[in-house]
């Protein structure tokens, strides 16, 4: 991971260098309105939907805008590496 450090930081390019597709779990709640669904590893990226499918549609697009914006704002500032053991 310390390859990224003084560039960009690119969450997209991290997971491709780790392989070709990234997978991320998600919670899926039937509501009276239909699906909501969110992602519990990536704070505040949620969706729904009228159907199972529409809603992890949805949250699959979700995701791909909650990562652009997140190299967005990781493109400002300086860079630092946070290493933690558990």
């Amino acid at each position: 991971m310390a390859s990224f450090l003084g560039r960009g930081f690119d969450s997209r390019r991290l997971h491709q260098e780790s392989s070709m597709e990234s997978r991320y779990f998600v919670s899926l709640q039937k509501t009276d309105e239909g699906y909501s669904v969110w992602v519990p590893g990536l704070p505040g990226c949620a969706s729904q939907g009228m159907t199972e499918q529409e809603a992890l549609d949805n949250i699959r697009d979700a995701i791909q805008e909650y990562l652009t914006v997140a190299d967005e704002l990781a493109g400002q500032g300086e860079k630092r590496e946070v290493v933690l053991q558990r």
